[in-house]
C-alpha cells in the first residue's frame, strides 16, 4: 500500500517472487471509468473505490489457505483496508512510504502509467498511515526496489515470528 510512485508494483512483484506467492497489480481491478477519471486528473472518491476494493478482496479471498498472495494497491484509507480485511481477515499490509520529492521524481520518470503527478497531493491528503491495531509494517522506499523488497520481507518475517 501507499501513494502512487512508491514502487508498489515493482516491490510487490519482488516480494511475491521471494515468497513464492501469486502477484497481481491492483490497478487491473479498476473499472475503465476509474482509469479514465484518474487519467483526466480527477481523484477517485470512496464510491469509485468500492467495486475496486471488492474485486481485490475477492481475489485475495480466493487464495485463502494457500501460501498467500501479494497485491499492489494504494488502499490509502483505513476504511479501504478495513474493507479488504472484511473479505480477507488475515490480510497483512506493507505500507511503502517516502519523502514527497523522491516520490514525485519517480512518478515523473515513469512512462506508460495513467496516474498523473498532479494527483500526488490528493493521494498524500487521503493517506491514513497504518495504525497500531492494523497488522502490517511500514517500509521506507529510499534505495533500490530490491533493497526495499528485502527490508519488507525481513519486517514481515519479524512480524509473523512474533
Amino acid at each position: 500500500m501507499g501513494v502512487a510512485g512508491t514502487g508498489k508494483s515493482t516491490v510487490g512483484a519482488l516480494l511475491a517472487d521471494s515468497l513464492g506467492a501469486p502477484y497481481v497489480e491492483g490497478d487491473a481491478f479498476h473499472p475503465a471509468a476509474n482509469v479514465a477519471k484518474m487519467s483526466a486528473g480527477t481523484p477517485l472518491d470512496d464510491a469509485d473505490r468500492r467495486p475496486w476494493l471488492d474485486a481485490i478482496g475477492e481475489w485475495i479471498r480466493e487464495r485463502a489457505g494457500t501460501r498467500g498472495a501479494v497485491v499492489a494497491a494504494s488502499v490509502l484509507k483505513r476504511a479501504h483496508r478495513d474493507r479488504l480485511r472484511a473479505a480477507a481477515p488475515g490480510a497483512v499490509f506493507v505500507h511503502l512510504t517516502g519523502e514527497r520529492a523522491l516520490i514525485e521524481a519517480r512518478m515523473a520518470a515513469r512512462t506508460g502509467h495513467f496516474m498523473p503527478t498532479a494527483l500526488l497531493d490528493s493521494q498524500f491528503a487521503a493517506l491514513e498511515p497504518l495504525r497500531a491495531d492494523e497488522t502490517g509494517v511500514t517500509i521506507e522506499v529510499s534505495g533500490t526496489p530490491q533493497e526495499t523488497a528485502e527490508r519488507a520481507l525481513a519486517a514481515l518475517r519479524r512480524l509473523t515470528a512474533s
